[in-house]
C-alpha cells in the first residue's frame, strides 16, 4: 500500500535472516483487525514457537509469516489467515486505499478512524469539518452561510423563507455538505495525485455524495451510527472532558435531538446506497469492522485487476 510507514515494513527482511520482532508481528496481526492486547498475545505465541525450533534470533519473513499463520489458523481460524494475507499483500502494492467514515456528530468517527489508520499504517488522516473550518477563513458568511454553522446547526443559514420548512435542518445540513465536499474532493484529488493513503472520516460523508469508487485507488466506505441514545449522549461527556471545555456537552446536549435526526438520514441514505452501517457501541469491534471491510475492497480490486 502507498505511504506506509517505515517503522511498519515486513517483520524481517524477505531475504535475510534477523531477529524476531514481537512488536512488528503484533502491528501486522492488529492490521488485520485482532485488538492490540490479542495481537500481543498471539505474537508471544509466534515467539514461543520460534523458540522452540531454536529460529528466535534469525529468520527470514516467509517463514515468521508460515509460523503466524499456524498460530492464527489454531488459535482464531482461517479466516484470520486470510486477513493476514490481504493485509501483507496490501503493503507491498503501490496503489492508495481511502477510507470514508462517516456519520453525525458524536458518534466516536475520530477516535475510531485514527486507529483504524494507524493499524492499516496510513499516515494522512483529515476530518470534513477541518476542511470546513479551513473554507470559513476563506469565505464570508454573506458569500457561503452554511459552512459557517455547526451541521445541526446550518439550517439556520437557509433563506428565511425555507427556515420554517418541516425538511429545514436536513435541507440546511445538505446544502452545507456539499459546500464542504467541493473541499474534500480537492484533498482527495492531491492524495490520489502523489499516490499517498488517505483516510476521511466527518459528518459530510454522506453516502451518495462522495465517491464509491476512484480510478487508480481502492476505496471503502462506512457510517458509524450509535443507536442506543442514552449511549450517544455519554460520548459528548467523554469529548468535552477531553477536549478540557473547548466542546461543551450541555451545547450537544441540547442539540442532540436534531443530531439524531441527522444521524437518521445518514444512516437511510447508507442503506439506501449499500454502504455498510457499524454501530459503534463497542469500539474495538467498530475499528475491526472497517479494517475488514478495507481488506476485502483490496481482495475485491486484486480479483478484478
Amino acid at each position: 500500500m502507498s505511504d506506509r510507514r517505515p517503522s511498519e515494513s515486513p517483520v524481517v527482511s524477505p531475504d535475510v535472516r534477523l531477529p524476531y520482532s514481537k512488536g512488528l508481528m503484533a502491528k501486522a496481526l492488529m492490521g488485520t483487525g485482532l485488538s492490540p492486547e490479542r495481537s500481543y498475545e498471539l505474537a508471544r505465541l509466534v515467539e514461543a514457537e520460534l523458540v522452540r525450533t531454536r529460529e528466535e534470533s534469525s529468520a527470514t519473513q516467509e517463514h515468521v509469516y508460515d509460523v503466524a499463520a499456524d498460530v492464527l489458523a489454531e488459535h482464531e481460524g482461517e479466516e484470520a489467515v486470510r486477513r493476514l494475507r490481504r493485509f501483507r499483500a496490501l503493503q507491498e502494492v503501490d496503489v492508495p486505499l481511502i477510507v470514508f467514515v462517516g456519520g453525525a456528530t458524536g458518534t466516536g468517527k475520530s477516535t475510531v478512524t485514527t486507529e483504524v489508520a494507524h493499524r492499516l499504517g496510513i499516515t494522512r488522516v483529515t476530518s470534513t469539518d477541518f476542511v470546513r473550518q479551513t473554507m470559513r477563513a476563506v469565505f464570508s458568511e454573506a458569500f457561503m452561510p452554511s459552512i459557517h454553522f455547526s451541521s445541526f446547526e446550518a439550517g439556520e443559514a437557509l433563506r428565511p423563507a425555507e427556515r420554517d420548512a418541516d425538511d429545514a435542518l436536513v435541507r440546511g445540513f445538505l446544502e452545507q455538505t456539499r459546500n464542504v465536499l467541493v473541499g474534500v474532493r480537492a484533498i482527495v484529488e492531491r492524495a490520489l495525485t502523489e499516490s499517498h493513503s488517505m483516510a476521511l472520516e466527518g459528518v459530510h460523508v454522506v453516502p451518495g455524495l462522495v465517491p464509491a469508487e476512484l480510478e487508480g485507488a481502492i476505496v471503502t466506505q462506512c457510517v458509524i451510527a450509535i443507536e442506543d441514545e442514552d449511549e450517544h449522549a455519554r460520548h459528548f461527556y467523554v469529548r468535552d472532558a477531553d477536549s478540557d471545555g473547548l466542546r461543551p456537552v450541555d451545547k450537544y446536549l441540547r442539540a442532540l435531538p436534531e443530531i439524531r435526526r441527522i444521524q437518521s438520514y445518514v444512516v437511510e441514505r447508507a442503506r439506501d446506497e449499500g454502504v455498510p452501517v457499524i454501530d459503534n457501541g463497542d469500539r474495538e469491534h467498530a475499528v475491526d469492522a472497517i479494517i475488514r471491510l478495507a481488506l476485502d475492497a483490496f481482495e475485491r480490486a486484486r480479483v478484478a485487476a
